[in-house]
């Protein structure tokens, strides 16, 4: 396959298997199920998928992968788990921090596990029980802008979990160096986006996924998707990274189908393989761990 036919696939969780959380994150339980890691790799492999950025999760899953990912031809950075302030959205994927000190002790694990980046969580995510309103409240603007600050001053890039306008707003003022899903956006916040160095990953399978799944309202998912390509059309028109992320993994997003649908859904908004390529190439070079 050639370099151009390869698929990136920038968010991704190995934790889980695109059907059941539950079910998936209990098979680690007791030590990581080896053969459900070679199965989602095999998956991925057989999509074209030569990169995958992990999301973290809080039982070793993306580590474990993190060493056999190379045998499938495939480049596998993780920051090992999510932070996320105890009290709000993240306790799936990582672990909390109640103050600054114990934020510092979760970068200090860390780097004792060899993360390539830092994973932030900030706002909550989608109800879908009404067009734009999250699980809970996102933190406090001066927060986000200190923990982006830390982890820079540690050396890790930072990708941050984040919807909501003002939440996005903040994140961009504070130099954050790759938005995950972004819903939610306003123009004038688009516009600040197309002008700064962060790459928008914006998962439009992982929404698509709840269009047609019982005991979720699709229209509201539907209408959360329309307005998500809407919104990436006129970033990437104004000329924005918008990088390649399926949330692969979630529940409806299966590895390797997600990632192919992720491209599919991309190109239906207008933005272009091209500048997909570039933006892939630009977070595959600033999420590596630099040590």
């Amino acid at each position: 396959m050639n370099r151009e036919m390869q698929r990136f696939e920038c968010h991704g969780h190995m934790v889980m298997d695109g059907m059941d959380f539950a079910k998936s994150r209990d098979r680690h339980v007791q030590q990581v199920d080896r053969g459900e890691v070679e199965r989602a790799l095999s998956a991925l492999q057989r999509a074209g998928v030569c990169y995958y950025r992990d999301g973290g999760d809080a039982q070793g899953v993306s580590l474990f992968a993190r060493q056999l990912a190379p045998d499938y031809g495939i480049e596998l950075v993780t920051p090992g788990f999510a932070i996320h302030r105890k009290g709000y959205y993240g306790g799936l994927v990582g672990r909390a921090y109640t103050d600054k000190a114990e934020y510092l002790h979760r970068l200090s694990e860390l780097r004792e596990v060899r993360g390539d980046f830092v994973k932030l969580m900030v706002s909550g995510m989608i109800t879908f029980k009404e067009y734009g309103q999250l699980s809970c409240d996102c933190l406090p603007t001066e927060e986000i802008a200190e923990i982006i600050r830390i982890a820079h001053e540690e050396g890790y890039a930072v990708m941050l979990h984040v919807n909501g306008d003002a939440a996005i707003r903040a994140v961009l003022d504070a130099g954050g160096d790759s938005i995950e899903h972004g819903y939610f956006m306003e123009d004038e916040t688009l516009r600040r986006l197309a002008d700064s160095d962060t790459v928008w990953v914006p998962t439009l399978a992982a929404v698509d996924a709840f269009v047609d799944r019982p005991g979720f309202n699709g229209a509201i998912a539907q209408e959360t998707v329309l307005r998500q390509m809407d919104a990436l059309s006129r970033a990437a028109a104004r000329g924005a990274k918008i990088a390649s992320g399926s949330d692969s993994g979630a529940v409806g997003v299966p590895h390797g189908a997600g990632t192919v649908e992720e491209y599919r859904l991309l190109a239906k908004a207008g933005v272009s393989e091209k500048k997909i390529r570039e933006a892939n190439e630009l977070l595959r070079e600033r999420f590596r761990r630099q040590d």
